[in-house]
């Protein structure tokens, strides 16, 4: 997934620009570890109290666990989302993996909370499809919402998401499952 093969992609615009800066596994474990200076340092951006919140921090678990499994998934988890030329970290973003045997990856992605209600997750999700399109094994793209978080749900409409079934997760309870062709998501529009 290269930068350049996204700016290749005729995608919907937002009035928010974000992009993505890979959150390696050295700047996760300094995270893990509430080192938010060293983490900060190793990933080249100034992270927040936001990156080592309980929340987060399971977070980074999950995904360093994956990354030790097989670390040719790296490449498809965590980044930070960053925007303006000062690099100012509004969130973070990523897939759950690689795609499985069908071709589906799932989207996951946050926003800071001083950066909620402003069209950043709508700038995440936009790049992140990008991405997704960008990949030809990707042929499907899937995010699970709880049906209480009014704010994702709205996010994602507008992008041709399709609600598919649903999803009991130990963590976070019921999830409404959505999907949408990666080709497809290249022609999506926002609604507004």
């Amino acid at each position: 997934m290269t930068d350049e093969s996204d700016r290749q992609t005729s995608f919907p615009t937002s009035s928010k620009h974000v992009r993505f800066v890979e959150l390696s596994s050295a700047a996760m474990s300094a995270l893990l570890d509430g080192d938010l200076p060293a983490a900060s340092d190793t990933a080249g951006v100034a992270l927040t109290e936001y990156f080592v919140t309980d929340r987060a921090r399971w977070l980074w678990q999950v995904r360093l666990d994956q990354m030790a499994a097989d670390p040719r998934h790296a490449r498809w988890m965590a980044r930070q989302a960053v925007t303006g030329p000062e690099g100012v970290v509004i969130g973070h973003a990523g897939f759950h993996g690689p795609p499985d045997e069908a071709g589906m990856v799932e989207i996951g992605y946050a926003v800071a909370p001083g950066f909620r209600r402003q069209g950043y997750g709508r700038a995440i999700l936009i790049e992140l499809l990008r991405r997704a399109a960008a990949e030809p094994e990707v042929k499907t793209v899937r995010a699970t919402i709880s049906p209480d978080n009014v704010a994702s749900l709205a996010t994602i409409a507008g992008f041709g998401f399709v609600q598919v079934g649903e999803d009991w997760d130990e963590e976070e309870g019921l999830g409404l499952i959505f999907e949408v062709p990666a080709n497809r998501s290249r022609q999506a529009r926002p609604t507004r």
